[in-house]
């Protein structure tokens, strides 16, 4: 190479050759230093490098040039940062080898090249990866990480890590599992299970969600499992577990299961086997009073008209306080007055102050309204007033005019039997409640505004 090709090629080379002597002192340096650093490369010849350093790093830096003559042999690699010519810090990757018994260079030879952005990439990296850590060690859901390679054309998926919730939920152990398979860990039968479920998620080569059946010794049993893939160079090489622990909620509804399948028995018992032999019973009994007259035919007709009263209402708490999962929009004003039109009302009037729209069971909130009458003109007299208006955005309330509900009673009203009517079966409000509840809302009795009792329904879906 002739000298004018070197002169091109050290101006035009990116990085910095700078040479320096024994004490640190620049004898040379390239002219890339202005695009890098912004000097002039006589700005800086003549001038002791360490004052530009960075004073964290000027130790760093003695103890390579001290290293460097030492061990002529040794090349130094150092990161450092240098200070530009407008005040700021650049980082500079600077490797160094020891040059004095070159004749045309006579020191020490200095490439150096701007890392800056390497630097703040690291930077990055170190923040996500702390966030990360910290995600594993505080997140609650059980996290575990699996390998995934190719063994004769088949997945192999071994165990990587778990985190801190896993291991404590499970009982299992990172050091546990490690590099082991779903069979090694969990058994030939439970593991096949669990291997088919990452053989799914790597074939789809997206998320897949499911809940499975994985009992462990600190007695979680059920989970809730989503399964990521992670890609590199179009190949699955490892799945990502997100799990949740829900064997409370699973066995919660399975005990609710038991008991609808048990009170559906009930209704079932009452319904058929109580109704029909109290038809009889009320049948037979109409017979005969047509036949004598007896002054044991009124109270045993009103006991049998009692017991028909206690079917109903049973059977209404049975069938009615179920979930309602398709809820319809409701126009109130409609509702309410086909339910007025049932109840004897006599004198009493009825007010709805609010143009309302409610979505819910039409049929079912036909026993909520009619109840609530019935007992606001059985209290308050024939000639009570019903009022029905709207509670923000999420709430009705049914008030009267009558005497209202004693504060120290409040609290039993809703419970099954409890009545202050005579004859009444004490079930009427229980099924208010039931069935408020089957829609996801909340009941209270509070003072009407005339000192009546009022009824206050919350978390009502009001179509607006």
């Amino acid at each position: 190479m002739d000298d004018e090709s070197y002169r091109k090629l050290v101006e035009e080379f990116s990085d910095i050759a700078t040479i320096i002597d024994s004490d640190g002192t620049i004898t040379y340096v390239s002219p890339s230093v202005t695009r890098t650093l912004g000097y002039e490369p006589e700005e800086l010849i003549g001038e002791v490098g360490y004052e530009y350093q960075h004073p964290d790093d000027r130790e760093a830096v003695a103890d390579a040039i001290e290293t460097i003559q030492t061990n002529p042999e040794d090349t130094k690699i150092i990161e450092t940062r240098f200070r530009q010519a407008d005040g700021s810090w650049c980082w500079i990757e600077a490797t160094m080898q020891n040059r004095f018994d070159d004749p045309d260079l006579g020191g020490i030879l200095v490439n150096s090249r701007d890392i800056s952005q390497r630097k703040r990439q690291e930077r990055q990296y170190q923040h996500l990866a702390e966030e990360y850590k910290t995600l594993l060690e505080t997140v609650e859901d059980a996290i575990f990480f699996l390998t995934v390679e190719q063994t004769d054309g088949k997945n192999v998926f071994q165990f990587e890590r778990l985190n801190r919730a896993y291991e404590e939920q499970t009982g299992i152990t990172t050091a546990e599992v490690r590099e082991k398979t779903p069979t090694e860990v969990f058994g030939e039968d439970l593991g096949a299970q669990l291997r088919e479920n990452y053989r799914q998620c790597a074939n789809a080569r997206e998320s897949i969600s499911y809940e499975e059946e994985v009992p462990v010794e600190t007695g979680a049993r059920f989970w809730q499992t989503v399964l990521t893939p992670v890609i590199t160079d179009d190949e699955v090489t490892q799945i990502i577990g997100i799990t949740r622990n829900i064997t409370e909620r699973v066995k919660q509804e399975r005990h609710l299961r038991r008991q609808k399948e048990q009170l559906d028995e009930f209704a079932s018992v009452v319904s058929h086997d109580l109704r029909n032999p109290l038809t009889v019973a009320q049948g037979r009994a109409e017979l005969l009073g047509n036949d004598c007259d007896s002054e044991h035919l009124t109270p045993l007709i009103e006991s049998l008209d009692r017991m028909e009263e206690i079917v109903a209402d049973t059977l209404t708490l049975a069938k009615e306080g179920q979930v309602v999962s398709d809820p319809k929009p409701i126009e109130l004003v409609n509702l309410v007055g086909a339910c007025w039109k049932n109840v004897r009302t006599d004198g009493a009037t009825i007010e709805i102050e609010d143009d309302i729209r409610i979505s819910g069971d039409r049929s079912r909130l036909q026993h909520v309204f009619e109840n609530l009458f019935g007992n606001a003109i059985e209290h308050g007299g024939p000639d009570v007033t019903v009022r029905i208006g709207r509670i923000d955005d999420d709430g009705i309330y049914v008030e009267d005019t009558g005497p209202g509900i004693p504060e120290d009673v409040r609290e039993t009203v809703f419970d099954p039997g409890h009545t202050s009517a005579t004859g009444g079966t004490g079930f009427g409000l229980t099924i208010v409640r039931r069935i408020a509840e089957a829609h996801g809302w909340q009941v209270a009795v509070v003072d009407g505004s005339d000192g009546g009792a009022r009824f206050e329904f919350t978390g009502v879906d009001l179509d607006q």
